[in-house]
């Protein structure tokens, strides 16, 4: 289903819970990188009852929408689970974002709650996790465009 598709009804709930989402990670001071390292390094282990109440939540949410008629709630559309081989590139992300989460202490999600609890200085973060993305994604063109050509893109 397009963006198109989707009414407004369905923009309103996204938005919604974007801001459930962002002010209880204000709440729960996940949005404060100082409290994020902390957890980081076994010094507070608050935040491990923040993610484990989040996951509970997701699991039931999740169990309960396959038992829906195979219909995603908010769109209609045909709902299933998407299954990732886990390869190379799933292990080598994971590092790569375990370190920026580590250096800088937020996760993307909680970097832009953390902005909207007044810490600005995450803004130099998110613009690093903007210039990863993007060159992520150069590199991915690369690969594709070498792959095409039948040369090695590593």
């Amino acid at each position: 289903m397009s963006d198109d598709e989707r009414g407004l009804g369905f923009l309103l709930v996204v938005v919604l819970g974007g801001l459930i989402f962002g002010f209880g990670l204000a709440v729960s001071n996940m949005a404060r990188p100082e409290v994020v390292l902390d957890f980081l390094q076994f010094d507070d282990l608050g935040l491990l009852f923040v993610m484990g109440g989040a996951a509970v939540v997701t699991g039931t949410v999740f169990a309960l929408a396959e038992r829906s008629n195979g219909r995603a709630p908010l769109t209609g559309a045909d709902y299933g689970r998407r299954l990732k081989s886990f390869d190379k590139n799933v292990v080598v992300g994971g590092v790569i974002f375990g370190a920026g989460w580590g250096i800088s202490g937020i996760c993307p999600g909680a970097a832009y709650a953390s902005v909207g609890v007044g810490n600005y200085p995450i803004l130099i973060a998110i613009g690093g996790m903007f210039a990863g993305a993007y060159l992520q994604g150069l590199w991915r063109a690369h690969r594709a465009e070498n792959a095409a050509r039948g040369t090695s893109a590593d």
